[in-house]
């Protein structure tokens, strides 16, 4: 019997990363065919690189890119000031009026389904246009405002988890030494939470570049994302670039996670190196 669980582990384990990474790795495969067929691997021709030319020539993916790049960036930046505001709000300062229902607000679009999120911002942009002006037409801003009000809440929830397990006699200590709020915030508390701030931000940024159903409700002309541009060329057929296109998003979102994690890394040894030294002295 211990034999037998001694094989059934690793083999469930490397059913279940071929299960997830299988389809990836044929795709890459797949964005070096020299075939047109998408799912034909043409044995004739050697692999080439022609559809990684023609993804960069083609100026309606890469204005997409780009576009989704300043929208993820822009909702990153946002969502983790008012994630980190609210997370702040909901921990530190106990039971106040109106706690439970910010609490609510806060984590509502963690379960709301998207097409209800992306209705009711299109209707609330209508109705600010009628009443304000406001946005006189939907675009970037637009974009960039619904997707901030549903990242804030993975935000919210990520630096609550910190914020529970934060050890407050750093602070209490900083501030009997004679330091000014400001600075134990900048000095202890900031530093502390750092790695919470780099998931949030990170996370934000992959819920803006992958979203499709509320940009899909929020967008105008000219502001499709890449995202969008994507899943309408999947509708009408997919094209060899567009495993080019898929290939060069998984090795970007690949390096992001190992160079975050080397941060991390990094950032847990020089801390632990301080408390030794601290301790030393």
């Amino acid at each position: 019997m211990r034999r037998r669980a001694a094989l059934l582990v690793p083999s469930m384990l490397a059913f279940g990363f071929a299960f997830l990474y299988l389809p990836i790795l044929s795709m890459i495969g797949f964005s070096f065919n020299a075939s047109r067929l998408v799912t034909v691997w043409d044995s004739v021709h050697s692999p080439t690189l022609k559809w990684y030319f023609e993804l960069f020539e083609n100026r309606q993916i890469m204005d997409a890119a780009w576009l989704s790049v300043r929208i993820a960036v822009m909702n990153a930046f946002g969502a983790v000031i008012l994630g980190t505001l609210a997370g702040f709000a909901l921990v530190r300062l106990g039971q106040f009026r109106g706690r439970g229902l910010l609490s609510t607000l806060t984590t509502a679009p963690l379960v709301l389904p998207e097409i209800i999120t992306g209705l009711s911002m299109l209707l609330l942009f209508v109705a600010m246009e009628q009443a304000i002006g406001w946005p006189a037409r939907r675009g970037v801003s637009t974009i960039t405002i619904a997707h901030i009000s549903f990242s804030l809440a993975y935000v919210a929830v990520i630096i609550q988890a910190r914020l529970v397990g934060f050890d407050e006699s750093l602070e209490e200590a900083a501030l009997d030494l004679g330091a000014r709020p400001a600075q134990v915030f900048r000095r202890i508390t900031l530093p502390l939470i750092a790695p919470a701030l780099i998931s949030g931000w990170l996370l934000s940024f992959t819920l803006s570049w992958d979203d499709v159903v509320i940009s899909q409700f929020v967008a105008g002309p000219g502001s499709s994302t890449l995202a969008m541009v994507i899943f309408s060329k999947v509708r009408l057929g997919v094209s060899p670039d567009v495993n080019a296109l898929a290939t060069l998003m998984v090795l970007l979102v690949a390096t992001g996670v190992v160079l975050s994690s080397l941060f991390l890394q990094r950032r847990e040894k020089l801390r632990a190196q301080e408390t030794r030294m601290a301790l030393a002295g």
